[in-house]
C-alpha cells in the first residue's frame, strides 16, 4: 500500500482526515456512545419499568380484546372532546418479543401495557431510554434539523475512514503494533490506528446506515429525478407499497382475525406489531408486521381488510433488492439481529469507535505541546458524559422526571469543575469516581423502586452492567487521582 500512495496524497489525507476530526470529534463521541447502549434499546425500556406485566404469548381472542378496550377509550377521549381534531390515523399492537415480553396497545396519544386479566395497565413510559435515543438521532436539538445534522456526521466518518486509510500507508503493516508505556501521544495513536483497522468494516457500515436516515427525504428527491420525472409522491409508494384503495363499512378492526391467518399464510414468519391505518374510516386497513427468521429486514407487512380478510404482502422479504435493502437499514444499524452474541458484539465495536474519537482528539492535543481551557473542557465531554448520562437516571428514579437540561447542566459543571481543578489526572479521577457513585445510586433506587422486579431477566443484566462498570471507573478513579508522576507532564502538553 505504501508503494500505491505518493508522499503529497498521504500528507493531503492526513491533513484532511485531521480536519474533519476536528470537527466532528466531539458529537461523534455522543452519538457511538449512546449508540452502543441503544443496542439493547429494549431492554433498557424493560429495566425502567421492571413491573411492568409480562406475557410470553397472547391469544388473537386476546390481542384483540385489548385492541377494543383502547377503541373504547380512544371514542370516549374523543367525545368528550366534541371535536374532530382529535381523531387517531393509527391505532397499534404490540405483541410479546423475547427482548420486550409484554403486550402493548397504543394511539396517538399514548402506549398502555396490558395487564395479565386483559385490562389496560400502566402507561408505557421511559424518558431515559427515550433521553438517550434522542441524544443519538438529534443530539438533543429539534428532531428535523437533528436528524440532518446526525447523519451528515455518518457521511463525515465515511470520509473519515477513508483518509485515514490513505494518510497511514502502513496502518495494515502495524496493525498490531501497541506501545501502551510510550509517550502519551504515541500510545493513543497506537489505541486509534488498530482500533480503526480492526474495526473498519463495522464502522464504515454504521456511517454509510447512519447516513441514510436522516438523508433519506433527500434519495426521495433523488428517486424523483431519475425514475419519476420528478413526481416524489410516486417514489414512496414504489418502495413501502402502495396503500390498499379501499371502501367498507366502518367497523372495529377484526385485528385477531387477522393474527389468527398468520400461521397459514406464513408459517415461518413471527409477528411482532399489528397497525390499524386510517382508523374509523372507510379506507382503514390492518397492517401486520412480522419478523423473519434468518432475514435482516425489520418485518414484511402483510395487509388485511377492516374486516380481517388477508389482502396482500409488500414485499420486503421477496420483492425487489433494493426494498429489501431499504428494510433492513435498521436492523444491521443498531445490531437488532442474531441474539445475544451479535449484541455485544455491536457495543464493543460502538465502544471501541468511541475510543477512535477520543484518541483522534486527544493526538491532536498532545501535538500542540501546550494545555489550556480546551484540555479541560475536553475532559469534562469525555468522562462527564458518563456521569451526565447516570444523573439524568438518578433524577428519573428519585424525583420521577428526567430532562435533557440535567444533561447539559452536568456537563457544564463538569467543565467548570475540570477548569477549576486544572490537573489532568486529578479531574479525571474525580469525574470517574462520581461516575461510579453516580452509577451505584441508580442500582439502588432502581432496586428500591422494583423490588425483586429489578434481579430478573433484563433488569437484572442491565443492573449487573452497571455495578460492573461502576467497580471499572472507581478502580480507574482512585488510579488517577493517586497518579502524579505524569501530572506535569500533561500539564505542559
Amino acid at each position: 500500500m505504501k508503494q500505491l500512495l505518493s508522499p503529497a496524497l498521504v500528507k493531503q489525507s492526513l491533513a484532511s482526515h485531521a480536519w474533519l476530526g476536528l470537527a466532528v470529534g466531539a458529537f461523534m463521541y455522543l452519538v457511538c456512545l449512546s449508540g452502543s447502549f441503544l443496542v439493547f434499546e429494549h431492554e433498557l425500556e424493560h429495566w425502567e419499568q421492571a413491573d411492568a406485566p409480562e406475557r410470553h404469548q397472547v391469544t388473537p381472542e386476546q390481542v384483540q380484546s385489548a385492541y377494543n378496550l383502547l377503541e373504547k377509550q380512544v371514542m370516549a377521549e374523543q367525545n368528550k372532546a366534541e371535536t374532530d381534531s382529535e381523531h387517531h390515523h393509527h391505532m397499534f399492537v404490540m405483541l410479546p418479543t423475547a427482548a420486550s415480553p409484554n403486550m402493548r396497545v397504543a394511539s396517538d396519544d399514548g402506549s398502555y401495557f396490558v395487564n395479565a386479566d386483559g385490562s389496560l395497565g400502566d402507561k408505557v413510559d421511559t424518558p431515559w431510554t427515550q433521553l438517550l435515543i434522542d441524544l443519538h438521532l438529534y443530539l438533543h436539538l429539534p428532531k428535523s434539523f437533528g436528524m440532518i445534522v446526525v447523519s451528515i456526521l455518518g457521511v463525515m466518518l465515511c470520509g473519515l475512514i477513508i483518509s485515514g486509510f490513505l494518510s497511514h500507508p502502513r496502518i495494515f503493516k502495524d496493525a498490531f503494533t501497541l506501545r501502551p508505556k510510550a509517550a502519551p501521544r504515541l500510545s493513543q495513536a497506537d489505541w486509534h490506528n488498530r482500533f480503526s483497522v480492526w474495526g473498519a468494516p463495522f464502522h464504515l457500515m454504521i456511517g454509510v446506515t447512519g447516513a441514510f436516515f436522516g438523508l433519506a427525504s433527500l434519495f426521495v428527491l433523488i428517486g424523483a429525478q431519475a425514475f419519476y420525472d420528478g413526481d416524489t409522491s410516486k417514489v414512496v409508494p414504489a418502495i413501502y407499497g402502495a396503500e390498499p384503495e379501499l371502501e367498507q363499512p366502518l367497523q372495529t378492526a377484526a385485528v385477531g382475525k387477522a393474527l389468527a391467518q398468520m400461521p397459514q399464510i406464513a408459517p415461518e414468519a413471527e409477528p411482532f406489531y399489528i397497525t390499524v391505518e386510517d382508523v374509523g374510516t372507510e379506507h382503514q386497513y390492518i397492517l401486520l408486521g412480522a419478523e423473519h427468521p434468518e432475514r435482516l429486514i425489520y418485518a414484511e407487512q402483510y395487509r388485511f381488510d377492516s374486516a380481517g380478510n388477508y389482502l396482500s404482502k409488500v414485499g420486503f422479504s421477496d420483492g425487489e433488492a433494493g426494498r429489501q435493502a431499504i428494510f433492513s437499514v435498521y436492523r444491521i444499524h443498531f445490531g437488532h439481529f442474531g441474539g445475544l452474541l451479535v449484541k455485544l458484539a455491536y457495543v464493543a465495536l460502538g465502544l471501541a469507535l468511541a475510543v477512535i474519537s477520543v484518541s483522534g482528539i486527544n493526538i491532536w492535543l498532545a501535538k500542540r505541546r501546550q494545555r489550556d481551557g480546551l484540555n479541560n473542557i475536553w475532559t469534562a465531554i469525555v468522562w462527564g458524559t458518563p456521569l451526565a448520562l447516570g444523573l439524568t437516571a438518578v433524577a428519573q428514579l428519585a424525583l420521577g422526571g428526567s430532562s435533557k437540561w440535567i444533561f447539559w447542566g452536568a456537563l457544564v459543571i463538569a467543565a467548570l469543575l475540570c477548569q477549576w481543578v486544572d490537573r489532568p489526572n486529578r479531574s479525571k479521577g474525580l469525574l470517574q469516581l462520581t461516575g461510579a457513585l453516580t452509577l451505584l445510586a441508580m442500582v439502588i433506587l432502581h432496586a428500591m423502586a422494583f423490588g425483586a422486579y429489578a434481579w430478573k431477566a433484563a433488569p437484572l443484566g442491565i443492573n449487573l452492567s452497571f455495578i460492573a462498570t461502576a467497580v471499572l471507573l472507581f478502580w480507574r478513579g482512585l488510579a488517577h487521582i493517586g497518579d502524579n508522576r505524569n501530572e506535569m507532564t500533561e500539564r505542559t502538553r
